[in-house]
């Protein structure tokens, strides 16, 4: 389906960037690859190119929004709310994969260009920012350290996983998700046993009382 020719360049930048991925699996994150989606798209290629003036990482970053944008579609809230948060993460994240299915070589060549030194700091955010939207989309409404510590660890097991899925030539991707079935079942143990120990209470140990005694000595 061609893309509209009355959009703005931040809704052609979105709306563009599915196409320019599949270019970019023959022709790298490039103005090539913008260029020839624009044709096929049916977009003027001289406005496609003003959509993305950060170059790669502009369209790299233009294409995992539209990630997002498939994975909120694939899972809507009314479909989230009536499972457990372990499955609402591992489906989050399996959403985001399969919306990547077909585009491995391009998803290699992103991350080569995100592990280039002067790209560090904006991948360091755009692993951020996925892993947020999954944690809202999933109903989580932490702010306290929670909030960070959630995202911190959701954002290196997306990173992870997306290492083994890129280069997963098993049947159906099964290696990738048993890889993400191991990988959350680490973190819900140990989200446990922290939820135990800072919330122990009577005569046994407590966090909050022993922290709290650290700074307020008995004499």
């Amino acid at each position: 389906m061609a893309v509209s020719g009355d959009l703005t360049l931040d809704e052609l930048r979105l709306a563009l960037a599915p196409a320019v991925a599949d270019s970019a699996i023959f022709d790298g994150w490039t103005e090539a690859a913008v260029r020839v989606a624009a044709e096929i798209e049916g977009v003027d290629p001289d406005v496609a190119a003003l959509a993305y003036p950060g170059g790669a990482m502009d369209m790299i970053a233009a294409w995992f929004e539209s990630i997002d944008a498939a994975m909120a579609a694939a899972l809507p809230p009314e479909q989230l709310a009536g499972i457990k948060i372990r499955a609402r993460i591992a489906g989050l994240v399996q959403a985001r994969l399969d919306a990547m299915l077909g585009r491995e070589e391009a998803l290699r060549r992103a991350l080569s260009i995100m592990a280039m030194p002067q790209n560090a700091a904006r991948s360091l955010r755009l692993g951020w920012r996925s892993a947020d939207v999954m944690w809202r989309l999933a109903g989580d409404t932490a702010t306290d350290y929670n909030h960070y510590t959630k995202r911190a660890l959701l954002a290196s097991i997306y990173a992870a996983t997306v290492a083994v899925f890129v280069d997963d030539e098993s049947e159906g991707k099964a290696e990738t998700r048993a890889f993400l079935d191991r990988r959350i079942d680490g973190v819900m143990r140990f989200e446990k046993a922290k939820a135990q120990l800072l919330n122990s209470g009577g005569d046994g140990f407590n966090m909050a009382r022993f922290l709290g005694r650290l700074r307020y000595p008995a004499r």
